[in-house]
């Protein structure tokens, strides 16, 4: 079962009892047992031969960058699990981040956030594809550090602009001003922080498979080696060719 958040309800947010959610969530977390299938998995995926990962790749950067998309090629392509946070999140909580959000705010979220990302952290080696904002928490940042690979997916503003107006759930985007200018204050704010990361690659307008190219032989330049893969799933090749570019 999940933990359960009130509805909200017209003219207002019904009231929760926001102290013990968060000081519950951690015991909670064992509801996600190995045992038990993640919603966000994909996989696992038939392993290929020889490939290794001595830990998980997390993907960050800002809405847009394409994590999930690549994410989930990336994945498929070590043949290991993946893992999206925001969807663990809304899991535990019980409701969409976009409603956590509006009845909490964000400091209440990043709280929760950490909490998951902390519990992923303890699980065998995957790929996690992470909220924008969870690198920029300090505490969730020095847990990461040392224990993933950090991968910051960097695009440019315009970049940002045209994928994320293909979705209208993204609380940050909803406080009045125009996408634009909240994605420029939000690099601005963020993009140092990103720097931070182990490994950085450009997401453009490339083609999922070139960007997912582009992380493996980043990947592989860290950690000094090679790593066998298997040959991009068609499925997702077919999908990401409708595309032609990553989804945020």
């Amino acid at each position: 079962m999940a933990v359960l958040v009130p509805p909200l309800r017209r003219g207002g947010v019904a009231p929760l009892r926001l102290r013990e959610f968060l000081a519950g969530l951690g015991a909670r977390m064992s509801l996600f047992s190995p045992q038990r299938r993640s919603v966000s998995a994909l996989g696992p995926a038939t392993r290929p031969e020889g490939a290794v990962l001595p830990r998980t790749v997390a993907l960050v950067g800002l809405m847009g960058a394409g994590k999930t998309a690549v994410g989930k090629r990336l994945a498929a392509r070590l043949g290991l699990r993946f893992v999206d946070a925001d969807e663990e999140i809304e899991v535990a909580a019980g409701c969409t981040i976009e409603e956590y959000f509006l009845a909490h705010g964000e400091a209440a979220f990043r709280d929760g956030e950490r909490r998951v990302i902390a519990r992923l952290l303890e699980q065998p080696a995957h790929i996690l594809a992470t909220g924008g904002g969870a690198f920029i928490d300090p505490i969730t940042r020095g847990l990461m550090r040392g224990r993933v690979i950090t991968v910051w997916l960097r695009a440019d503003l315009d970049v940002l602009v045209a994928r994320t107006a293909r979705r209208n759930n993204r609380p940050l985007l909803k406080q009045g001003k125009s996408p634009r200018d909240v994605l420029e204050g939000l690099i601005a704010h963020r993009y140092p922080i990103y720097t931070e990361a182990d490994l950085t690659v450009n997401s453009d307008d490339c083609s999922v498979e070139d960007m997912v190219d582009r992380v493996l032989a980043a990947v592989e330049r860290h950690l000094g080696q090679s790593l066998a893969v298997s040959s991009p799933v068609p499925e997702l090749v077919e999908e990401s060719s409708k595309t032609a570019r990553p989804k945020p």
